[in-house]
């Protein structure tokens, strides 16, 4: 169940383009032009922004609620692609080449998004060349952190990969923090290559260890994300 918004929430408009980081750098009357473009939407849990074979042809803003972007093998098995939380956004490859969508983006927590046409971002970027600038930053992040994924796949224990995703969570300055999984665990194994069984069974043993406590199924109160890293 979704309802659209097309240009009339002047509100929505500006929190989606200033949260977005390849929009906050521009000046308030710059900001005005990108927000005359916006279309915003109201999705509901199960809703989809787009499916494996749909024309790609906007960007997706994620202004609240979640998204998870993946794909399915030739077996049906669906892989993880990304988790989008506020501020983050997908469709960009739209900007560069007309195609299709190969993956799909499921709304997982009721979600206000926010949709920019390619033509329109085109059109923008010619008047703003900044913008590329930040796209290209957030792509070379992305490719990054893909690239870090795929060796700790190859290279490290389940228990190290679900390390270093709570340390993700966390502020770089805290050892001890309180946080909510932004996913499913069976996301969350999909995520990082394994089983929810696997990511069950490694939980209890941090918790065992002292290192966390588990309250219900997504809370963790994290004591000291420091010595785990270090001991697994």
């Amino acid at each position: 169940m979704l309802s659209h918004a097309h240009g009339g929430n002047c509100h929505s408009m500006q929190g989606c383009v200033q949260l977005v980081p390849i929009f906050n750098h521009l000046e308030s009357e710059q900001m005005e032009e990108v927000m005359n473009v916006v279309h915003s939407t109201n999705y509901e849990a199960g809703d989809h922004l787009f499916h494996a074979g749909d024309q790609s042809d906007a960007l997706y803003v994620v202004h609240t609620g979640k998204v998870r972007v993946y794909r399915l093998s030739a077996t049906g098995k669906e892989q993880l692609i990304r988790l989008l939380l506020p501020g983050d956004f997908t469709g960009e490859l739209a900007l560069f080449q007309e195609g299709e969508h190969e993956s799909y983006a499921e709304i997982i927590e009721t979600a206000h998004i926010c949709r920019i046409s390619r033509s329109d971002l085109q059109a923008l970027i010619e008047r703003f060349p900044k913008i590329s600038i930040h796209i290209l930053n957030e792509l070379a992040t992305r490719l990054e952190k893909a690239e870090q994924q795929t060796t700790r796949f190859a290279t490290e224990k389940v228990q190290v990969r679900l390390a270093h995703f709570l340390t993700e969570l966390i502020s770089p300055v805290e050892s001890e923090a309180e946080i909510i999984l932004p996913m499913t665990r069976k996301d969350l194994a999909a995520h990082l290559g394994t089983t929810p069984e696997t990511i069950s069974r490694t939980l209890s043993s941090f918790e065992k260890a002292g290192y966390l406590t588990q309250k219900g199924h997504k809370k963790l109160i994290i004591h000291d994300i420091d010595q785990l890293l270090l001991d697994v």
